[in-house]
């Protein structure tokens, strides 16, 4: 009768909206990725509790790394499921499956990302997302979205694969039509300063502590200062979002990295930017002031080949797992994910794991003021991956989120 009455009680509180799942107390064991010393983390409730370090002489510990989950800032779609089309098909159902497949790649907190589109499936889709990020099955992994668009360029290139249809002059009423959907979770929102109303609407969204990025823009240097003056504190996927040909002087790339105010969000899948690129912006942000981010679609998990978009484009995923808009000769976002952007900015760079997890994780939650998870220590979320790296290729061994392994390939 007892546990009869706490599963109606947990299935009572799960359908009103809140937020219930177990967490088991935990040990893992492994080098620790600031260091490479082993460690041993005791996790109770969730919430790191202890960090304590192993002899490495009594340790077996050789090979697996432990560090903080990753946190990708930027996230279309994936397996199948996107955020901002399908013809406002999206689920709940959907949401978890995406989330979860995130989990196998060692993607433990996420920003699902909805581009331009009409205002009436980005209301749709927002109301799922917000329903979606109670769900127990998450586990508290959605911890807010981005909104990348619709106040973008109607240039191309510039707008890159956004739909030229849907894009229009920022609009807070309109914008405060995407919050009220969301349930206030917008954490983040993509603007081209240039654009007429953009000043405005980077004062009000700063008003609201809405992260401010700019992206797929074609700004000026005085507007990208006048935007940061304002609060604007990224730079969406910098290097894409960007017209093909540009002057070698007046462009929008080089105040970006010269803005000091102004962190760089870059695409580190080996297609979106080239090596000297990915160094360069590297060199003049530095660690503290880069976040990788995947940028990643719902057709990371098709075979190749070519597919029709939403709105009737051509796509075409290639064999090396280049996602790509024929029409334009553009991008159209990533078919990898984030884990893979960690072990090329190592190979590119010369940085150290512990660098590139930082820019994976940790600076994704400082700028997005998620001061529970991005760090291994005690009191934070236990959002922890184990992982290998071979020849500059990090395969996840385990995944832990809130305290519960929800991957471990060796139960695949």
């Amino acid at each position: 009768m007892n546990k009869l009455f706490m599963v109606l009680v947990m299935i009572f509180i799960a359908a009103s909206g809140g937020t219930v799942w177990s967490n088991p107390d935990l040990q893992v064991r492994g080098l620790f990725y600031l260091d490479n010393h082993p460690v041993s983390i005791s996790i109770k409730d969730g919430i790191i509790e202890n960090i304590e370090r192993i002899n490495p002489q009594e340790s077996d510990l050789s090979t697996v790394y432990i560090a903080p989950g990753f946190i990708d800032n930027q996230v279309n779609g994936y397996a199948g499921i996107s955020f901002s089309f399908g013809g406002g098909d999206l689920t709940v159902d959907g949401v978890e499956k995406a989330t979860k497949a995130l989990w196998r790649d060692g993607i433990t907190s996420y920003l699902p990302t909805l581009t331009t589109n009409s205002h009436e499936l980005l209301v749709k889709n927002l109301g799922v997302l917000a329903n979606a990020m109670d769900a127990p099955q998450i586990r508290g992994s959605i911890p807010g979205f981005h909104l990348e668009g619709p106040y973008l360029s109607p240039v191309d290139g510039c707008r890159g694969a956004q739909p030229l249809k849907w894009i229009r002059k920022p609009d807070w009423n309109e914008f405060q039509q995407y919050i009220k959907a969301a349930d206030d979770h917008i954490l983040q929102v993509t603007v081209a300063p240039e654009i007429d109303g953009a000043m405005d609407f980077i004062r009000y969204c700063s008003r609201e502590n809405i992260v401010v990025a700019l992206g797929h823009h074609n700004a000026s240097a005085e507007q990208v200062r006048e935007a940061a003056d304002l609060g604007a504190s990224l730079a969406t996927h910098l290097g894409n979002g960007c017209a093909n040909s540009i002057n070698r002087h007046a462009n929008p790339l080089w105040p970006q990295l010269a803005e000091d105010r102004i962190t760089a969000t870059i695409i580190c899948d080996g297609f979106h930017l080239r090596p000297e690129e990915i160094k360069t912006f590297y060199k003049a942000k530095g660690i503290e002031n880069t976040i990788i981010v995947s940028d990643v679609t719902s057709y990371a998990s098709l075979p190749p080949g070519e597919y029709t978009g939403a709105n009737g484009e051509t796509i075409e995923l290639t064999p090396e797992g280049m996602l790509q808009y024929p029409a334009q000769k553009v991008l159209y976002g990533s078919a990898s994910p984030i884990t893979r952007g960690v072990g090329h900015i190592m190979e590119v760079t010369g940085c150290t794991l512990a660098d590139a997890v930082r820019m994976a994780s940790s600076n994704v939650a400082r700028v997005n003021h998620l001061d529970d998870r991005g760090v291994i220590e005690p009191g934070k979320r236990a959002d922890i991956v184990l992982l290998t790296i071979d020849n500059y290729k990090i395969k996840i061994v385990k995944t832990i989120v809130a305290g519960e392994v929800v991957y471990d390939v060796d139960k695949e």
